[in-house]
């Protein structure tokens, strides 16, 4: 039997304002647009935006859906977006929010990382990942353990 081999990874993100959130999204990260899909009012119910090759899915969903899953508004997650250039990428983000921005500055991490995190409308985190060094800083009695390389092809990187 043969298995099935992964094509990538997308997340899904919920909004309840999916129109503001895309433009927000392409506004302040510089996402670029691939496709939306409009009601008849010219509302987003669906859209989809790319981050250099990943690409990132989301939709509109009314009070009455967050009510079925028992809360009152979307729950947010946290996105991981890898750069070339993290504190480009702050200035980018810090100049389009202005003042009223939360952004936590970009900071150096034991794990060979340049990281900063900011919150989107719809309460979702992104972290935008900037690898610095492919040795990790660990506290005294911390190890790294890495999986042994697949075999075959089950695995083979996209791009």
């Amino acid at each position: 039997m043969s298995e099935a081999r992964y094509l990538g990874l997308s997340p899904y993100l919920y909004y309840t304002d999916a129109t503001e959130a895309l433009d927000w999204l392409v506004r302040v990260f510089g996402f670029s647009e691939r496709v939306r899909y409009v009601d008849g009012a010219g509302q987003v119910f669906q859209a989809t935006v790319a981050a250099g090759a990943a690409e990132i899915v989301l939709a509109g969903v009314g009070s009455d859906y967050w009510e079925s899953k028992g809360v009152d508004r979307p729950v947010g997650q946290l996105n991981v977006v890898y750069v070339d250039d993290v504190d480009a990428q702050f200035d980018r983000v810090c100049a389009a929010l202005g003042e009223g921005g939360d952004v936590t500055a970009p900071q150096d991490q034991p794990y060979g990382a340049r990281v900063f995190t900011v919150a989107d409308i719809g309460g979702n985190s992104w972290t935008f990942w900037q690898q610095t060094s492919d040795t990790a800083e660990l506290p005294p009695g911390w190890q790294e353990i890495r999986a042994e390389p697949p075999t075959g092809d089950q695995d083979l990187p996209l791009g």
